[in-house]
């Protein structure tokens, strides 16, 4: 069987499986036969150099019966982690590089592999330029094609936004939590909910959180349609990430209409930047502030700001950039 492309997801979050199905259907509606392999979930092991290994190694395998019988013309792999031990080279598409988010300990071999991945990939994705500046200076290309992530509103805004605040929590240490309880106890008036998502109470519980009685409500992991309409609900979206290497979360929380209150963590947090032009009230250190300032004196016209900003992430915008710039560069003619 013949193929233009196969996209190759690591699919180890919901997150990046819909990002690979948006890919998958932007390069099949400019016209290109494409498909998407994934591996299946390895054991969860208790290291992060160890989980690396487990999908990398099941990736492997998912590529290698797919090539037995599929010969794609070329190969995008989803994140570097899924690259690490390709059976065959292809582009890199990534949110952030083990060099950055694999420090110490946690990345001794991943890093070099990487690297070495990086340099002879026929091309990389970066899904936004701080990912590119986050190689190291020995892989960093100049041919690089910076490839965004699709966000798009999920439909009408609610007509009542019922919630004063949201936040996802699916790594609640990672996405500081703690510090967004914290600001919550010292920021909220009576009658107002922060929704906790991506996390149950149970987990939470073991992980030794302990929530207050009231103005807190933890609804878990979520459907795609369920979280989206809590988000069209909530007036502010609050994160506190002590490292953010994309922040999809916070993308779809301004392409719903929610004010985005943040912490300016490190990493390629893409709407870092988009936040501070919206309204720089409401990135700093001090979260109960913020809070108080993005429910009691919202920015005139905030969210229609927030649309135009995200026009680089429309599914048009990308689309576009898939046919011209894309498939060309993978499927080049003669």
């Amino acid at each position: 069987m013949t193929l233009d492309v196969l996209i190759v997801s690591l699919g180890s979050t919901g997150g990046l499986r819909a990002v690979d199905r948006e890919l998958l259907a932007s390069i099949r509606r400019a016209g290109a036969d494409a498909a998407i392999v994934a591996p299946d979930p390895p054991r969860p092991v208790r290291t992060l150099m160890l989980t690396d290994l487990g999908w990398a190694r099941a990736t492997r395998r998912a590529v290698q019966v797919e090539l037995s019988r599929a010969r794609p013309r070329a190969l995008i792999y989803s994140t570097t982690t899924a690259a690490l031990l390709w059976p065959r080279a292809g582009a890199i598409r990534f949110d952030a590089p083990a060099a950055a988010n694999r420090r110490g300990r946690h990345g001794l071999w991943q890093r070099p592999l990487e690297r070495h991945r990086l340099r002879h990939a026929p091309l990389l994705l970066p899904q936004s330029g701080a990912a590119l500046q986050e190689l190291p200076a020995s892989t960093r290309r100049t041919d690089a094609l910076v490839l965004p992530v699709v966000v798009e509103p999920s439909a009408a805004p609610a007509a009542v936004r019922d919630i004063a605040a949201i936040t996802y929590a699916a790594n609640p240490a990672k996405k500081g939590l703690d510090r967004i309880l914290a600001a919550w106890g010292t920021a909220r008036r009576a009658g107002e909910e922060l929704v906790v998502a991506g996390v149950s109470e149970g987990e939470l519980g073991k992980l030794g959180y302990e929530l207050p009685a009231d103005g807190v409500r933890v609804v878990g992991m979520l459907g795609g349609d369920d979280y989206r309409a809590l988000l069209r609900r909530a007036r502010v979206f609050v994160c506190a990430a002590r490292r953010e290497d994309h922040g999809i979360a916070q993308l779809e929380a301004l392409a719903d209409g929610c004010a985005l209150v943040t912490t300016p963590a490190p990493g390629p947090y893409v709407a870092l930047p988009i936040a501070r032009r919206l309204d720089a009230r409401l990135v700093g250190e001090d979260l109960a502030a913020q809070l108080r300032t993005a429910l009691d004196e919202p920015a005139p016209g905030y969210a229609e700001r927030a649309l135009r900003a995200l026009a680089p992430f429309r599914r048009a915008a990308v689309d576009r950039l898939v046919a011209e710039e894309l498939l060309p560069r993978l499927l080049p003619r003669g």
